[in-house]
């Protein structure tokens, strides 16, 4: 049996036959540091709590973080604190938010949080820290896994996440010794024109020796152009001291990339899309244009679903195997069953049944339930209702606040008017109940089981089971009334030709 304080990381071959994985320790903290205000992005909104995928930038590594199992979780939050503190307890109760009054570098801010964990009386003695940042959704538990398993097996006291990129520029380098192990980390404006041509880059990311990071953060000064104190300056401080630093290389560079501004983040959302598309088609899903399709992370899809272009799923929508989605459709979380089509439709909070056909330019609202075999056809809107199987409503109507019970048609342009100016009321519509186009049923109504209403009625009263209600006036015809108000027009034109064709017919 595992001890609790290891865990399996990743696989270090994969055989035809044979899986092997190593166990790494436990990490006895990770910090995230998301304290800065981000003012690149231009906006209200915290720059962590901005979404990819529908999850906050923040969530995405909380989640990557939650791979690695730590003792303690510690996010330290400076600019916006109340609002990234409340998303934190949101979404991740278990994290600890460290105050970072002022943001004078990575370097204090880690610092903060140590000091943080020690006022509680925590000790970190059982394992490794670990040190993210919060702007990087793209890094996966996979990759911190890989990162506790190069500490490890290097018998480090520092280790660097790192990736290699085609353009550099900007990015501290890694400088590595014969030993392959880190001896420096260059900024790019201070670095040499041989070190200009190092594409392996510094991400910002690592996992330290709990007890060396706490003295060597002891250490760092203040002593450069920003006045801050750098993370990086660990790591030279241990190189100092001739410690091991170990560099542990992401297989896929696009996990490092942070988010600063607007840009980035659609790039960083094109790629999430890209990742999780390529997930699911793996998993039997078709995909007929990834590029256009647009699927969060909490989604759930079965084998042989089709999902057609410019779709995009939100939240925690499900779809059952051998639906059809889209083309043109936005899911927000809901439900939609095996076989079912839903076609150029805005969904929230809906339920779609088994075998049900949806669209195109449909609207269901949320409480919106359509059992097996339904049907919402064209301009057709639905709230807060319940649709019967078997039942259809086909065109051009709104069901709001009702109950349509099994089999049963409604016709064209028929409105549930639920809204007396003060309050909502519910429509109940029976079993197999034929509801004449353009009718009105004014809540609260009910139309029984096997009843019909005449088209074009208003329905104010119960309707017994089996009967028609004709609410509408009398059809009176008043004789030659365009020639007389409307002499002259096309219209009066029309009618006395067709007048003079009557009579020639009836000379006949």
């Amino acid at each position: 049996m595992v001890s609790r304080d290891l865990i399996l990381g990743p696989s270090l071959f994969i055989g035809a036959e044979q899986i092997v994985f190593v166990v790494v320790t436990r990490p006895a903290a990770v910090v995230i540091l998301a304290a800065g205000e981000g003012k690149r992005m231009r906006s209200a909104t915290p720059k962590v709590l901005h979404t990819v995928a529908g999850r906050s930038l923040l969530g995405h590594v909380l989640e990557a973080a939650s791979a690695a199992e730590p003792e303690h979780v510690i996010v330290v939050v400076g600019h916006a604190r109340e609002l990234v503190t409340a998303h934190v307890e949101e979404i991740a109760p278990w994290a600890l938010t460290v105050i970072q009054d002022e943001q004078r570098g990575t370097g204090h801010a880690v610092r903060v949080a140590l000091t943080d964990l020690e006022s509680r009386g925590i000790s970190l003695t059982n394992g490794p820290v670990v040190v993210l940042t919060g702007d990087t959704p793209l890094l996966t538990g996979q990759t911190l896994l890989a990162l506790l398993h190069e500490h490890e097996s290097a018998q480090a006291r520092a280790t660097v996440l790192t990736a290699q990129l085609g353009d550099p520029s900007g990015y501290g380098r890694i400088v590595r010794d014969d030993s392959g192990n880190v001896a420096s980390i260059v900024e790019h404006t201070d670095a040499s024109n041989s070190e200009l041509y190092i594409n392996e880059i510094n991400s910002g990311m690592y996992c330290f020796a709990a007890e060396d990071l706490r003295v060597a953060l002891s250490k760092i000064t203040t002593d450069n152009s920003q006045g801050e104190e750098y993370l990086t300056d660990v790591i030279a401080i241990l190189r100092k001291e001739n410690a091991v630093v170990a560099g542990s290389m992401c297989a896929d560079a696009a996990e490092i990339l942070g988010v600063n501004d607007r840009y980035q983040l659609a790039q960083t959302a094109a790629i999430m899309r890209d990742r999780i598309n390529e997930k699911w088609m793996r998993d039997g899903v078709s995909i007929l244009d990834s590029a256009t399709t647009w699927l969060d992370v909490d989604v759930e899809l079965e084998p042989d679903v089709t999902i057609l272009p410019n779709s995009t799923l939100r939240g925690p929508t499900s779809i059952a195997s051998g639906a059809r989605i889209g083309p043109g459709t936005t899911l927000d979380s809901c439900e939609v069953g095996a076989n079912a089509s839903v076609i150029h439709t805005w969904a929230h909070l809906a339920v779609i049944g088994a075998d049900s056909a949806v669209g195109p330019f449909t609207y269901l609202r949320p409480g919106t339930v359509m059992g097996t075999h339904t049907k919402a056809g064209a301009f057709v809107e639905i709230k807060n209702s319940n649709v019967g199987n078997d039942a259809k409503v086909p065109h051009l109507t709104y069901v709001g606040d009702g109950d349509i019970g099994e089999g049963s048609n409604i016709g064209a342009s028929t409105v549930f008017v639920n809204y007396d100016g003060i309050a909502k009321h519910r429509t109940v519509v029976g079993k197999h109940v034929r509801i004449g186009s353009d009718s009105m049923l004014v809540a609260p109504v009910t139309i029984g089981d096997g009843a019909y209403t005449a088209a074009g009625s208003v329905i104010t009263e119960d309707v017994p089971p089996g009967s028609i209600a004709i609410a509408r006036g009398q059809q009176r015809n008043v004789l030659d009334w365009v020639l007389r108000r409307r002499p002259g027009s096309p219209a009066a034109l029309a009618a006395i030709a067709a007048q003079k064709e009557h009579a020639a017919q009836e000379e006949k």
